[in-house]
């Protein structure tokens, strides 16, 4: 099937296929006698494929490495298995920050609403004020 056929198929675009192509997570395709490129069905299985893992969070890196380790004919789930594991770490850790980031900008928000303004304030009283300051991971933290 040419790239078209190919792209409607597997719902995405030319384009994409191309990029993923230049990206290594597809082979190469045979050509037509015209040049065309000549895709099996295989192919709309393996894009499908690729969205499905960058949905769940992985980069184009670890799914060219999952893709490596199943065309060498090795079960690649166990590998999965580590990378899903540490995106759930770094998703947990991003939501964690964020919850801080969370309170403390409520916080400040707070601050602004009941303070008193500081006039000798250099910028921005609410952020220099003797109630506020930056935590340690640079995000505004404010003092009990």
């Amino acid at each position: 099937m040419r790239i078209g056929e190919l792209a409607r198929r597997a719902d995405t675009t030319a384009k994409t296929i191309r990029f993923y192509e230049q990206a290594g997570l597809l082979p190469a395709p045979a050509r037509t006698s015209g040049g065309y490129r000549d895709y099996g069905p295989e192919y709309v299985d393996r894009l499908i494929f690729v969205r499905r893992a960058q949905s769940a969070g992985l980069s184009l890196r670890e799914v060219r490495q999952v893709l490596a380790i199943a065309d060498r004919g090795d079960a690649p789930c166990e590998h999965v298995v580590s990378i899903l594991q540490a995106r759930l770490d770094q998703v947990r850790a991003t939501l964690a920050e964020l919850a801080t980031l969370e309170a403390n900008l409520a916080a400040l928000l707070e601050h602004a609403d009941t303070a008193e303004p500081v006039e000798e304030a250099g910028v921005c009283w609410i952020l220099e004020s003797a109630a506020t300051g930056l935590g340690t991971n640079g995000h505004p933290a404010v003092q009990a």
